[in-house]
């Protein structure tokens, strides 16, 4: 039985755990071979790759800081040493919950360092590689709040919206041979979720936000990543499709 993504070479940022591990393990088991980047959680990503190699899957995963452009550079050159890179999930992003008056600079460095230095970084060396190669595919991960905007959330939102726009961008500059989109998922069940992230108001919040009166799973973003890599999404582009339960509905 053949995969959707037989014979591809797929690099997932953050893998190590919540989405961009359900998306790696997704793509390995429709026939990629897998890269997972991570910075941290070292003991996580081996046991991300050893899970997916007992079903039979291929997977690397290498330790890469997406803020840190020597690290990128050398991220790719272990990409390269394996083949062609035919999928980029630019998943890596933190989150930081902060009244706007109390928010630093140092804290919206940071935040931005990730979430938009670090798309910014790993797309654009994908795209170096991908450039008049038909069937590539760039799938960025945004969220919903890029469209709604939220209170004490302003720096991730701004980066959230930032990424939308680079993706745009970047659909229009590498068409019509790369394939650029994004992911924009509402609330789902990851870590961002959790009390060290997000206070308890707003954990509480966020399934009341969607109408369907939940929080989603990792496994409703990886399928919709595997749509967006596979062969049947070849007339989308600069699209920022929304798994959110319906919190926003462009």
């Amino acid at each position: 039985m053949t995969g959707q993504l037989d014979g591809k070479i797929a690099l997932v940022t953050g893998a190590s755990r919540g989405i961009g591990k359900a998306i790696a393990e997704i793509f390995a088991a429709q026939g990629a071979t897998v890269v997972l980047s991570y910075r941290s959680g070292t003991d996580e990503a081996a046991a991300v790759v050893s899970g997916i190699e007992a079903h039979g899957g291929k997977a690397i995963a290498i330790a890469a800081d997406v803020a840190n452009e020597q690290q990128i550079v050398a991220l790719y050159e272990a990409v390269d040493a394996i083949g062609p890179l035919d999928i980029l999930v630019n998943n890596a992003g933190v989150i930081l919950e902060k009244p706007l008056l109390d928010t630093t600079a140092d804290d919206f460095d940071w935040l931005m360092n990730v979430n938009l230095r670090g798309q910014f970084l790993v797309g654009r060396e994908a795209l170096r590689r991908m450039v008049g190669r038909d069937g590539t595919r760039v799938i960025n991960i945004s969220s919903d709040l890029s469209f709604t905007g939220r209170e004490d959330f302003s720096a991730y939102c701004a980066s959230k919206g930032a990424i939308n726009a680079l993706t745009k961008s970047w659909a229009r500059e590498f068409a019509p041979h790369v394939l650029v989109n994004a992911i924009a998922p509402g609330p789902i069940d990851t870590d961002m979720l959790d009390l060290e992230n997000m206070s308890a108001e707003w954990a509480e919040k966020e399934k009341e936000l969607t109408v369907l009166k939940r929080i989603g799973t990792v496994d409703e973003i990886s399928a919709v990543a595997l749509f967006l890599a596979g062969p049947g999404s070849t007339y989308l582009s600069g699209q920022i499709i929304g798994p959110n339960g319906g919190s926003v509905m462009p």
